[in-house]
């Protein structure tokens, strides 16, 4: 292998472990807080439509939780703690 086919090799591991540190962002289900609040959150948190944060929302309320993001872990630490300051129950898996 010569050092231009190394250094390729090398840059398309680097690229794949990349793109397969990919993880979930998980919002559980609770008896507090209300749909609109849960929907109005991921929209503004998370970046969904509102269409998409209905569809969560009643996941999580008739599954016990759902993956609301996916991303790499620094990606997805902030939202995390902005769902959190929201007092919903989140954790990145």
């Amino acid at each position: 292998m010569n050092i231009e086919t190394q250094i390729l090799h090398q840059d398309e591991v680097a690229l794949l472990e990349e793109s397969t540190d990919l993880r979930n962002l998980i919002v559980y289900n609770d008896d507090v807080n209300t749909f609109d609040h849960v929907i109005a959150t991921l929209i503004k948190v998370c970046g969904h439509s509102a269409e998409q944060a209905e569809q969560c929302t009643l996941l999580i309320h008739y599954k016990g939780k759902c993956t609301v993001k996916v991303g790499s872990y620094e990606e997805l630490a902030g939202m995390c703690t902005a769902l959190h300051d929201k007092d919903l129950s989140a954790n990145i898996e």
